[in-house]
């Protein structure tokens, strides 16, 4: 049965509304790639995941679902496996069972990694998106290639498949407001936006290239308002919930990438490219969380170092409910709160442009 609402348990339809979903990104979509990379950025240990089935922590940087698990919900796939785990030079999962299931997709997503390839190094490890690119390249040559009869029907499945990416938030995070590295102040905010847009579109055209053609981005949402920003702005007086500057930079990138989306669509054949416009979305939802049924709009969920404003500290319990805070560490979002977005990006029209998901899937 075809799913047309977001499900609370995972299934994978025998005719789902499209062949594969495959992840790019951060943290916000991770599922496990940083588990078994060298870096301290990681989130196997609770309570993270301990809303997700059976509480294993299996690396989402969340209480529960992503916005790739919720979106692999409605399309009617399996939650894309973490590639690292099952090809990596560590894996622990079996790899030839995966193997049999690569047409459904993969998760490439690497928790503080960004569009940039310097973005993350202070933390160790981690997959920069042109090094997502390429994996997804080995799994066209190694896993999908000698599945398909031609290159005819690869082209055909690649076109009709979904690309979730959800990647920028760390180029902000850890890399232009790092105050420990340097090269970063080379830029102004303006001209720092530009670099980061302008990567993004050759990005997007390797992609492109490789056969992506439903391709669905996403704004960084309001990060001077998660609570590693305003927590620590309100220590030197930013009484706000957001620090408004880091608001303002943020805003200058996305107000590219708007621009950037028909300059895509015109460029490439028979492409669709779709924009998960968060951050306005976000922004009201945390300035009038009561509203959205929310209490909590500036304290993480679980008890997290530095007073709120980073990680999970680990196998402590969190709040006992969730669903009532918008922030579930000091970085990322609850599923709830995400379960808002992905809701009406799926069905809605309000936070997706130029139309919502459902339409996409259907083009």
């Amino acid at each position: 049965m075809i799913m047309t609402h977001l499900d609370s348990s995972q299934s994978a339809d025998d005719d789902p509304l499209a062949p594969a979903l495959y992840v790019f990104g951060d943290s916000m979509v991770d599922n496990g790639n940083n588990n078994v990379l060298p870096t301290v950025i990681k989130a196997n240990y609770l309570p993270y995941s301990v809303k997700f089935a059976g509480q294993v922590p299996l690396g989402r940087f969340t209480d529960g679902k992503t916005a790739a698990d919720f979106i692999a919900e409605y399309l009617g796939l399996p939650y894309p496996p973490s590639y690292v785990r099952v090809f990596g030079p560590d894996s622990t999962l079996s790899s030839d069972v995966f193997r049999e299931t690569s047409v459904r997709g993969y998760n490439y997503a690497s928790a503080a990694c960004g569009l940039l390839p310097n973005t993350g190094i202070f933390f160790g490890k981690c997959i920069s998106m042109d090094e997502q690119i390429e994996m997804f390249e080995s799994t066209i040559k190694s896993q999908l290639a000698p599945i398909f009869d031609d290159h005819a029907q690869l082209s055909q499945y690649l076109s009709k498949s979904i690309f979730l990416i959800i990647m920028g938030n760390n180029d902000y995070i850890n890399y232009y407001f790092n105050p420990l590295d340097l090269s970063s102040k080379l830029y102004d905010s303006d001209q720092f936006a530009q670099l980061l847009v302008d990567t993004f579109s050759q990005q997007i055209k390797r992609l492109y290239d490789l056969g992506a053609r439903k391709i669905v981005l996403s704004e960084i949402g309001p990060i001077g308002c998660i609570p590693f920003f305003a927590k620590t702005g309100r220590l030197f007086g930013n009484n706000g919930t957001c620090d408004e500057n880091i608001n303002r930079v943020v805003s200058k990138f996305n107000d590219r990438l708007v621009t950037m989306l028909p300059n895509l669509s015109n460029s490439f054949i028979d492409s669709h490219f779709f924009l998960m416009r968060v951050y306005q979305s976000s922004y009201d939802l945390i300035m009038n969380h009561a509203k959205y049924g929310f209490s909590d709009s500036s304290n993480p969920c679980c008890r997290s170092w530095m007073n709120g404003r980073l990680s999970c500290i680990p196998n402590i319990a969190p709040c006992p409910d969730s669903n009532k805070h918008i922030f579930w560490d000091g970085f990322h979002l609850t599923e709830a709160a995400t379960r808002y977005f992905i809701t009406d990006c799926i069905f809605g029209h309000s936070t997706c442009f130029p139309f919502n998901l459902k339409h996409l899937v259907e083009l």
